[in-house]
């Protein structure tokens, strides 16, 4: 199995190198970046290119280890017991398997999503240790063991919100997603919409640059919101010379609110552009 990108992702050549990699170590891959560089979404590409089955665990700050192997429902066998339901007797009727059981259990390779994996408690990845390298696991309450039919392709995602264990590191190959520069983020802004204007592509990629370019910014503008972003303005037909107006009434590009989320970047923006009218 070897990943070459994909019509619908465009994916760099150090990027599909570290894809390779990992399958060829037959480790996880660690992918940090940027909110909104596609981290996500290469685990769903990976596994339409080659032809896998993808399962998704997205990870939030209340998520445990265990359920990414299985949950116990015991309120629902006690619920069960009451209403005297005979399937009370086989304990594995309360089993709700998660996406690591179903990956181990199926019969072709699968690709397996762990998103945003710094979301959780700091003992959730030391907590997944022995899963990932020995691929098995013993399910307590049936007396089973459960190993892995084929090793599956694992991605797994951080933001970097938090630093993950140097044990967990260790088991994994690493790559961090760099901020596409403009000769790439005028292919991705072509993968989506092919038919955009060329004027209005390179006005938008010179404001969006700048914009994270703005020195104490508290969130740049990520590729997710700049498709947003040009999706609108085509909605609206905005004018490619609107984005750069010298109308002082109108200091900010329209529909910035897809760019900028918080009103101090805003407010600093603002500033900023009088200052610019101002000293002209």
């Amino acid at each position: 199995m070897r990943f070459e990108g994909t019509k619908n992702y465009v994916a760099t050549d150090d990027l599909m190198l570290a894809v390779n990699a990992a399958i060829t170590l037959q480790r996880p891959i660690l992918i940090k970046g940027e909110p909104g560089t596609g981290k996500t979404m290469l685990a769903e590409e990976v596994a339409s290119a080659l032809g896998l089955p993808l399962l998704q665990w997205h990870v939030k700050s209340t998520t445990k280890a265990q359920h990414g192997l299985y949950e116990y429902d015991a309120v629902s066998r006690l619920r069960d017991s009451q209403l005297g339901d005979e399937k009370v007797r086989e304990i594995a009727n309360y089993i709700v398997k998660g996406p690591l059981w179903e990956a181990f259990e199926a019969d072709t390779p699968t690709v397996v999503l762990i998103d945003e994996i710094d979301k959780a408690d700091i003992e959730f990845p030391n907590d997944l240790l022995r899963e990932l390298d020995r691929m098995e696991f013993f399910c307590y309450e049936t007396h089973t063991l459960v190993r892995a039919k084929h090793r599956p392709l694992v991605f797994v995602t951080s933001n970097n919100e938090k630093e993950l264990p140097d044990a967990f590191l260790r088991r994994c190959f690493f790559h961090y997603i760099r901020f596409p520069d403009r000769e790439t983020m005028q292919r991705i802004v072509d993968v989506h919409y092919p038919g955009i204007r060329n004027a209005l592509v390179r006005e938008a990629l010179e404001v969006f640059f700048e914009l994270r370019e703005i020195p104490g910014l508290k969130k740049k503008p990520s590729t997710s919101e700049l498709i947003d972003w040009l999706k609108l303005l085509m909605a609206e037909e905005i004018p490619p010379e609107a984005l750069r107006s010298d109308d002082k009434k109108k200091v900010i590009p329209p529909l910035h609110g897809a760019l900028l989320k918080n009103e101090q970047d805003v407010h600093l923006f603002e500033r900023l552009i009088f200052m610019a009218r101002q000293g002209r």
